[in-house]
């Protein structure tokens, strides 16, 4: 068994849908109602949520977005790549890790409505990360679309998309 293996089964960790595995460990009690928040989220939700989310160099998380902030905190393994198009479509990338002498940084923030994808960097490895989501996470904000979509939107970043994306 792999690092990684023992790990997500540690974490009782199970597969997602955007690639990768996670396993949720936090959903606040509490609840913002629908009227506080933006009008394209429909129902209340959690202040806030909070997953482990693991990747390994063989597969990668491919493009999405959510109506939320999302918080990524980086734990163990190799550095993550964070590939961003915001809103406007202006593409930025970020490395999730420890090493900040070599500009890594440990935390990042996604925000709201941007799309984003994220790799492992490096092969036969693997970044076990956090992420914490407010308002909490729900998948009726979750959006995962088709590469076509995704490149008549952003076709100056087709090369991106397509390397990131699996359908």
């Amino acid at each position: 068994m792999t690092e990684a293996e023992n790990i997500a089964k540690k974490l009782n960790m199970q597969p997602h849908p955007e690639g990768g595995y996670y396993k949720e460990t936090y959903r606040s009690e509490g609840f913002i109602s629908e009227a506080s928040l933006d009008d394209d989220i429909s129902g209340s939700r959690n202040y806030s949520t909070g997953i482990y989310f693991m990747l390994t160099s063989d597969t990668f998380s491919a493009f999405h977005r959510i109506k939320q902030d999302e918080m990524w905190h980086f734990y163990k393994g190799a550095p993550l790549k964070l590939h961003i198009i915001s809103k406007s479509g202006d593409y930025s990338n970020v490395i999730i890790g420890n090493d900040i002498e070599k500009g890594e940084t440990p935390q990042f923030t996604v925000k709201s409505r941007d799309w984003f994808a994220s790799e492992v960097i490096g092969k036969n490895n693997y970044s076990l990360v956090g992420c914490t989501v407010s308002p909490g996470f729900d998948f009726r904000d979750f959006e995962l679309p088709e590469r076509d979509f995704l490149i008549s939107k952003f076709p100056q970043h087709s090369e991106i998309i397509t390397k990131l994306t699996r359908i």
